[in-house]
């Protein structure tokens, strides 16, 4: 079953002699509960992807379908429910809230929402995520690992239909990548959860059912590694 499809997504910036063309007419679905990684060198056009299908940045042209429905077709207010309840965003730097603790931090996005805590959840990814015991920490307390653990938290809070991860291991070592990986796996695995990762790490990328490879805006590999 198709959870995510976009149809000639382009995106533009700038115009004249300054215009910048991220993506190019790029089409894909992805189906639910896949885990798929988006490679390509800097400057490709992958984080653009991942910040529209993100509902973060709106594209020049083309459709974003998310479970059937135009994600670019809501109004503001909608289009940021969209973000709060369906997507879960994973970046780099963490953009972890320095004043709030762990706890605080991975209850944002329901507090955001107007919605009350699922105690249950949290304690469970307080778990999954080996936060015990770190609950009051503040994000200057933790270690760059346990504060990329924190924003997975946050964003499975919600238990959003697809976990969208910009770079996630790209400040961590080798060690701490793959364990950040696993725990993307087991989200993936464990809740059911669409799992789209962008990296330049190649050892990454072939742990995922699918790559996709993009160059110059344009989709140039699309190749299924296993079902």
């Amino acid at each position: 079953m198709e959870i995510l499809r976009t149809e000639n997504l382009s995106k533009v910036y700038g115009t004249g002699e300054n215009q910048v063309v991220a993506l190019d007419n790029v089409s894909f679905g992805v189906e639910k509960g896949e885990f798929l990684a988006i490679i390509g060198p800097s400057g490709s056009g992958k984080s653009t992807l991942l910040h529209i299908l993100g509902g973060v940045d709106r594209p020049t042209s083309g459709k974003v379908y998310m479970d059937g429905q135009d994600v670019y077709a809501q109004n503001e207010e909608k289009l940021a429910v969209f973000r709060r309840r369906q997507v879960g965003l994973i970046y780099q730097f963490y953009n972890l809230i320095p004043v709030l603790n762990v706890r605080e931090n991975m209850a944002l996005p329901a507090l955001l929402d107007g919605r009350k805590v699922n105690e249950q959840s949290m304690e469970e990814l307080l778990d999954v995520l080996q936060l015990r015991g770190r609950e009051k920490h503040l994000p200057n307390q933790l270690s760059g690992g346990q504060q990329q653990r924190v924003s997975i938290g946050r964003a499975l809070m919600n238990a959003p239909a697809v976990v969208l991860a910009d770079e996630p291991t790209g400040n961590l070592d080798s060690k701490n990548s793959q364990e950040i990986v696993d725990l993307l796996k087991l989200s993936n695995q464990k809740y059911g959860q669409t799992l789209i990762i962008i990296t330049h790490n190649e050892n990454i990328a072939l742990q995922a059912n699918r790559i996709i490879a993009i160059e110059d805006g344009h989709i140039t590999r699309d190749e299924v590694l296993r079902r």
